[in-house]
């Protein structure tokens, strides 16, 4: 898809709401970063306004949040909507976590196992992916869920030592 402003490819895809009419806009990334500099939302385009002191307080003490690894603030990445570095994700969790989650509706990217990957290496993911549910499980007092993670990274432990060939190799003859 191509930027409404230029020929340029289409990076920011945003959905506008005002007065009840929806406008979807696509830009590319210098058209968004203009548009999002001039669009900031008024009292009269629906922006809801803050009634207490705290939340303000609170806003602008997380609007100074900066990782301390690329230098972005979390305004700027509001702002712009990229983050900086791997790193971000972890100095802005309590922010992003609640934002994936409504956009994605999970806070774990679910990829595809190729095809044609071995089955021993969709077994190493599936043990990887086990013990952390496991761990958390046992960080949250939740012994039940974990003793029946325990088992099943037992039984697929178990079903991939049984898989491997236990043949003796053969002498040149």
């Amino acid at each position: 898809m191509k930027c409404e402003r230029c020929s340029k490819p289409a990076v920011l895809h945003i959905t506008e709401l005002r007065q009840g009419e929806v406008r979807a806009l696509h830009l590319c990334e210098g058209c968004a970063k203009e548009y999002l500099s001039h669009a900031q939302p008024s009292k009269k385009d629906g922006a809801i306004e803050s009634d207490t002191g705290a939340e303000e307080a609170a806003l602008d003490d997380l609007e100074l949040q900066v990782c301390p690894n690329c230098g972005i603030a979390f305004k700027e990445f509001r702002s712009l909507g990229r983050l900086g570095c791997p790193h971000d994700y972890v100095v802005f969790e309590d922010e992003l976590l609640p934002l994936l989650e409504n956009i994605h509706g999970e806070t774990t990217h679910t990829g595809k196992i190729p095809k044609r990957s071995p089955q021993s290496s969709q077994i190493q993911f599936k043990l990887i992916k086990l013990r952390s549910e496991l761990r958390s499980c046992v960080e949250e007092e939740r012994y039940e869920d974990a003793a029946r993670i325990r088992d099943s990274i037992r039984q697929l432990e178990e079903d991939q030592s049984q898989a491997k060939p236990t043949s003796a190799p053969s002498e040149p003859g």
